[in-house]
């Protein structure tokens, strides 16, 4: 008897039922999900100390020889130092290890003026801050809260004991890589205008000082960019194996982990980025109102935000070096229990991304973020917008992610440039 049609059939019957059959049950370990979140997170801040020990050895090189050529070189270590650091705010708002430690190395905005000179432009008071134009370099002793403080040396542990948040306030910004960004460039004095902050080299050299003041200056840059190093450092440290923000997620419950993850995730999409860095600066057409607004890399910072997002989404990371760590992603999971959910937020976090580039083209065209967002700049709001309106939409598909992955009710961070726009203008 020929069997040969029998067999056809049966496999033909098998393919045809395979197709049309209901979704497996889950095979992605939510732990394992969680494992790969971390080995992102280690990777991405090793990645951030690796460019930060760059920048500390090429400000060296600065404050050892001024010139044209060591600060240009300080300032592109600088920003490469950004790239894997802002990819690294996907750990935001949902690891309270991260979250209690992110105000070091990333405050913003800043009054540069409790730091070193301003112009006069700038104003010599503020209602707010009594430290508004304290300048720590130009003054060996400031007064805190009515107590004289003694500034004479400034190390380290001045910058971060003594002057961060000095007198409880925020924008009393001594630390990290803003604080830095001011001293390599100074003021962007340049509004809506095209350049950046024009710091000389010579306000870093004793010999032929501009500004004043050039040795403690360049003892405030160098103990900035120590402090850096060593708060980088410290992150990298609590993700290693026995580190305590991997030890929180991977040994505690998954649905809690997933959770943190999510809530990281739409709070850095929407609240934050959408919101506080962007929205915001729109509404009100104030240059002062973007993330690196001494260096005018706005457009950069913005961009890996977005990128860090889709890193820990996919659970794919490519490190400086080009090596890529991989491995059981949100994306994985979500695909098994609601494919239609991963394709459409995976879609919308690509789709934000192309956003992103086209506002870092219009800026390596010459037209900077300080300018996009000013005032009667119709094509340039507009690429700002679509920005927006990605990372809105994105957190949308978010908020679906977390109800397909049946996990309990997540808070978003909000903002009132997006929430209650009226608000801003109050």
């Amino acid at each position: 008897m020929n069997t040969q049609p029998r067999r056809l059939l049966a496999l033909a019957t098998t393919a045809l039922l395979t197709a049309f059959a209901l979704p497996a049950e889950a095979q992605t370990d939510p732990k394992a999900v969680l494992v790969t979140y971390s080995d992102i997170a280690l990777a991405t801040y090793e990645d951030a100390l690796i460019t930060a020990r760059a920048l500390d050895a090429a400000v060296d090189a600065l404050i050892a020889a001024p010139s044209q050529r060591t600060l240009d070189a300080a300032r592109a270590a600088w920003k490469a130092s950004r790239i894997p650091y802002q990819q690294s705010e996907a750990y935001r708002f949902g690891n309270a290890i991260v979250d209690a430690w992110e105000g070091r190395v990333n405050a913003w905005p800043l009054d540069e003026g409790l730091i070193d000179y301003v112009d006069p432009n700038y104003g010599a008071e503020s209602d707010d801050n009594t430290l508004y134009t304290a300048n720590v370099i130009a003054n060996p002793s400031i007064t805190i809260n009515g107590v004289a403080t003694d500034a004479s040396s400034i190390t380290p542990e001045f910058l971060s004991g003594t002057l961060q948040e000095a007198g409880g306030i925020e924008s009393n910004v001594a630390t990290g890589y803003h604080a830095i960004e001011f001293l390599l460039w100074g003021q962007d004095l340049n509004g809506a205008g095209p350049g950046a902050g024009n710091r000389p080299f010579t306000d870093f050299d004793a010999d032929a000082c501009t500004g004043g003041n050039c040795e403690r200056r360049a003892a405030y840059l160098s103990a900035a960019s120590d402090l850096l190093v060593a708060d980088l450092a410290e992150m990298v440290a609590n993700w290693t194996a026995d580190g305590a923000a991997r030890k929180v997620l991977v040994e505690g419950d998954p649905k809690a982990g997933l959770s943190t993850i999510l809530t990281g995730l739409g709070s850095l999409s929407y609240g934050e980025l959408a919101g506080e860095r962007m929205k915001l600066g729109l509404l009100l057409h104030d240059p002062e109102e973007e993330h690196d607004c001494f260096s005018d890399n706005t457009h950069i910072s913005h961009l890996y935000d977005a990128i860090g997002i889709r890193n820990v989404y996919g659970g794919a990371y490519q490190r400086v070096d080009g090596s890529m760590v991989t491995g059981p992603s949100l994306s994985t999971l979500l695909r098994e229990s609601d494919a239609a959910v991963d394709m459409e937020l995976s879609a919308k976090l690509d789709m934000t991304i192309a956003a992103m580039e086209a506002m870092r083209k219009r800026a390596e065209g010459g037209e900077a973020y300080d300018q996009m967002i000013g005032e009667g700049n119709a094509e340039g709001n507009a690429v700002v917008q679509a920005a927006i309106d990605g990372l809105v939409a994105q957190t949308r598909a978010i908020e679906r992610a977390a109800a397909a992955l049946k996990l309990d009710a997540i808070s978003f961070g909000g903002s009132d440039s997006l929430d209650n726009p009226g608000a801003v203008f109050q």
